[in-house]
């Protein structure tokens, strides 16, 4: 009966996938002495009876290597961004002139570099948790398999086919963690 049980690695993959673009997402949030546009993503701002992203409320701009400008739309909003990048614990300052909030980037001290390497080792472990969640599930469905019928060959075979694929969504968590930590304590 179960002799043609097909696990999808499709949707496996592409959660893992997901998880892998999550990291690099939060990574990209992470400040390693140089100004980014992404590095603002994360932050949310109350506009209008929601939270919205800052992109969303004004135009991030990148004048220069140490600056990030947002040219707010609405005159009313200056504040709140200004409120939601003070709170954001990016640890920038911002200045205001009119609609536009200037944000200058400083220099990384070795504290605060050794503060963001930790960061990204929290993010890199929740990828790895992520994978891992994926992992049992694609095991829960094997096993569910092999109640239904499934040989013994046939559930080793696919809980291998899982676990390198596990192994191999780790691997790449711990190159880009690695990548990104070397970036951040980069003088």
């Amino acid at each position: 009966m179960s002799d043609d049980f097909e696990l999808d690695t499709s949707d496996l993959e592409r959660r893992m996938d997901g998880a892998i673009s999550n990291l690099r997402t939060e990574f990209a949030s992470l400040r390693t002495g140089r100004a980014s546009a992404s590095m603002l993503e994360p932050v949310q701002v109350e506009a209008y009876g929601q939270m919205t992203p800052i992109n969303q409320v004004g135009t991030v701009n990148v004048p220069e290597p140490r600056m990030v400008t947002i040219n707010v739309w609405d005159k009313s909003m200056v504040g709140k961004v200004e409120k939601a990048i003070r709170e954001s614990g990016l640890g920038i300052n911002p200045q205001l002139n009119g609609t536009i909030i200037m944000l200058p980037i400083p220099e990384l001290n070795e504290e605060r570099r050794r503060d963001l390497t930790k960061v990204a080792g929290q993010y890199a472990e929740h990828a790895r948790v992520s994978i891992r969640n994926v992992r049992r599930d694609g095991m829960d469905q094997i096993k569910k398999a092999k109640g239904d019928g499934l040989s013994e060959d046939d559930q080793k075979f696919w809980e291998s086919e899982v676990q390198e694929m596990t192994d191999r969504y780790i691997k790449t968590v711990d190159d880009a963690l690695e990548h990104k930590q070397s970036e951040i304590m980069q003088v």
